[in-house]
């Protein structure tokens, strides 16, 4: 019999591809979504649907629940409405899954639940590890609250897997997506300095790295889901350049995206440079650990 898992967040970018992927290695699929049954079956492929967490209080329980559910933190301005948006589709929603969990008539073996490097904070130009004190700012404290919000199910004895993912490069979506057209032209440049690290990884490896959680017994706890050879964000600019064989000559001075995003410009302007240690030390294979490559294979695709 499949084992089955329930996903919130599939329908998104690292989702979709997650969905396809645990549904060949033949697991059994229920997807939290607003969208409409059928929109979900064509983005995820053969899954079933729930409209709300209400519906899942009458399931008898998944064996696994993968949460990714969350808007785009780089989308809006971060005025305070936006700000409590973005906490409660992330904080408020994980704990009430937590409290529908508790409800089934068993409990999931695992729970991997998202987050960000952004839990780090500004860390300059020193070695990030899953180990390292943070840098208290607002996405610290979004990161914080929301993993506190998932790891509350380790109190049932459940394994919990927290995915601190950097900026995911990938085809048709994400970040690059804003990116690509401003660079075809011939109007790409380094933001700011350039000299603030970009904690980068391709979605495969997201994918993978989240398939490993589910899979491994004795993975438990926070996980830098990242490239291991960070880049600072003119390498990335370079290298963005050179694949699109494009010139990037139009940096983004710092002082004008600070008027223009407000305190959104530390997503842009400051950065961790994470490394991926944890994985590393369990041998996780990173099939995209090469910039180059990883934007080659997005671009194409």
């Amino acid at each position: 019999m499949s084992k089955t898992v329930l996903v919130t967040g599939g329908t998104g970018f690292i989702g979709q591809v997650l969905c396809r992927e645990l549904l060949a290695r033949g697991y059994a699929l229920t997807v939290l979504s607003r969208q409409p049954d059928d929109q979900v079956k064509a983005i995820c492929g053969r899954v079933k649907s729930a409209s709300s967490l209400k519906e899942l209080e009458s399931r008898s329980g998944f064996d696994a629940v993968i949460n990714l559910a969350g808007e785009g933190i780089a989308d809006k301005r971060w005025s305070k409405a936006r700000k409590k948006a973005l906490r409660d589709s992330r904080i408020l929603l994980t704990k009430e899954l937590v409290s529908v969990i508790r409800g089934w008539d068993h409990l999931p073996e695992v729970l991997v639940s998202g987050s960000a490097v952004g839990f780090y904070g500004d860390q300059g130009t020193s070695t990030v590890t899953e180990e390292t004190s943070p840098h208290d700012e607002f996405t610290h404290q979004l990161c914080h609250d929301w993993e506190l919000a998932a790891r509350d199910l380790e109190k049932d004895g459940v394994r919990v897997c927290i995915s601190r993912t950097g900026v995911v490069v990938g085809a048709n979506g994400g970040f690059l997506t804003r990116m690509i057209l401003p660079f075809k032209l011939g109007l790409g440049g380094r933001l700011g300095t350039g000299q603030q690290f970009m904690p980068w990884v391709h979605r495969t490896d997201v994918v993978q790295a989240l398939i490993w959680m589910l899979e491994t017994p004795s993975a438990k706890g926070a996980f830098n889901v990242v490239s291991p050879q960070p880049a600072t964000n003119q390498e990335f600019t370079r290298q963005l350049g050179k694949v699109l064989h494009r010139p990037t000559p139009f940096p983004a001075p710092g002082p004008i995206l600070r008027i223009a995003l407000g305190e959104m410009s530390r997503l842009l302007l400051t950065g961790q440079r994470a490394i991926p240690k944890r994985l590393k030390d369990a041998d996780f294979n990173f099939r995209y650990a090469d910039l180059s490559s990883a934007l080659e294979d997005a671009i194409r695709g």
